[in-house]
C-alpha cells in the first residue's frame, strides 16, 4: 500500500472525505459505489465497484466464444478497465485503464463501427492503441444505466466491420446487460 500523507477526521456522522487528489487519480465521482474491505491488519480497504466486475469468469468465457466464432480480438470493459479480453492481445489489454473517449462513448450509449483513418474512431485506452485497424463499441446497459462496453477489434487492414459485427456487439452487449439484471 502506498501512503500519500494525506490525515484525515472521521466526522460525528462517521464520514470520511477522500481527498480530491486521490478521486481525480482513481476517477471516483460524486455518487460513484465504493466497495469497503478490511484485512487482518485491521486497514479499510476502498475499491471502486464496478458491477460488470461481478460476472468477470463469465464475461471471459464469453468473450472467448466470440473470439473462437469470429476470429477477432473481444473486449469488455466497465467504465474503469478492461475486464475481459480475448484474442492475441489480451495481456496488452486486460486489467488497463479504458480511456476517457471510450468512457465518454459508454455514457453517451453510442454504437462506434468505425476505421482508424476515420474521425469517429475511438482511442480504446490511455497507451497506444494505433495497431487496431477497425472497431466495433457498443455500450452495455443494465436497468437503465451504461455500465461498460463490448468492443470488437482487428489488427487486419483488409477487414471491415459491418452490420453482422454491429449486431453481434449489440448482442453480446444486451445478453451482459440482461445478466447484471439478474
Amino acid at each position: 500500500m502506498k501512503a500519500t500523507g494525506i490525515v484525515r477526521r472521521i466526522d460525528d456522522l462517521g464520514r470520511v472525505v477522500v481527498p480530491k487528489e486521490i478521486r481525480r487519480t482513481l476517477r471516483i465521482r460524486e455518487g460513484d459505489p465504493l466497495e469497503i474491505f478490511t484485512d487482518r491488519e485491521g486497514e479499510i480497504i476502498l475499491k471502486k465497484y464496478s458491477p460488470i466486475g461481478e460476472l468477470g469468469q463469465f464475461a471471459k468465457q464469453y468473450a472467448d466464444s466470440l473470439t473462437q466464432t469470429t476470429g477477432h480480438i473481444i473486449a469488455i470493459t466497465d467504465k474503469d478497465q478492461f475486464i475481459a479480453v480475448a484474442g492475441p492481445t489480451k495481456k496488452d489489454l486486460i486489467t488497463k485503464g479504458i480511456s476517457h473517449d471510450l468512457e465518454e462513448v459508454i455514457n453517451e450509449r453510442e454504437t462506434v463501427v468505425a476505421g482508424r483513418d476515420e474521425k469517429s474512431f475511438v482511442r480504446i485506452m490511455n497507451d497506444d492503441d494505433s495497431e487496431f485497424t477497425y472497431q466495433v463499441i457498443t455500450p452495455i446497459i443494465s436497468e437503465g444505466d451504461a455500465i461498460g462496453s463490448v468492443i470488437i477489434l482487428t489488427k487486419d487492414a483488409k477487414t471491415k466491420f459491418g452490420e453482422l459485427e454491429t449486431k453481434l456487439a449489440a448482442t453480446a452487449a444486451a445478453f451482459l446487460g440482461r445478466q447484471m439484471e439478474q
